[in-house]
């Protein structure tokens, strides 16, 4: 499902407005050190796997049901790789406006193989950090701080010590 119910109950009465909104995102790893991306069916795109939380669930617990809903790979998420909000608005092809907080994780698959498993992703599969697809900015600074296997989490405007 693209877009969660309680979004479009939102946009019900909310219109097309900016709505600000909760994201995660995850880096999975597989034990041969490649990352797990999906090509998203909205741009056209490869990407790393996020989504939106339902009310109420936790960040970690979304970024695993977005992976596995997504690619049919399960995961176990490791740490926190940073959490930004983003710099300005998505506007959707329907007119709807959304900006989102991002949490993303560092993750290590589980089990599955990796499949088109809904309507999101129109591919998806294993690559080496060394033979990306072109990536926008958002996945590759994400995916070069979660290849550090530790590391704190970065956060944006922080000062560095």
């Amino acid at each position: 499902m693209a877009t969660p119910d309680f979004i479009r109950e939102i946009r019900a009465t909310a219109g097309h407005q900016l709505l600000y909104l909760p994201g995660v995102s995850a880096v999975v790893f597989d034990d041969e050190g490649r990352v797990l991306l999906g090509r998203r069916a909205d741009t056209g795109d490869w990407s790393i796997i996020g989504g939106i939380p339902d009310p109420g669930e936790q960040p970690a617990d979304a970024v695993v049901r977005e992976v596995e809903e997504e690619t049919a790979v399960r995961c176990a998420p490791e740490r926190v790789v940073l959490v930004q909000a983003m710099n300005r608005p998505v506007t959707y092809p329907n007119g709807d406006t959304c900006q989102f907080m991002d949490i993303c994780f560092r993750c290590r698959a589980t089990g599955g193989e990796p499949r088109v498993n809904d309507d999101e992703s129109l591919e998806v599969g294993w690559f080496g950090l060394d033979e990306l697809p072109p990536l926008q900015e958002f996945a590759t600074f994400r995916i070069k701080q979660a290849a550090q296997e530790e590391g704190p989490t970065w956060f944006e405007g922080m000062p560095r010590r």
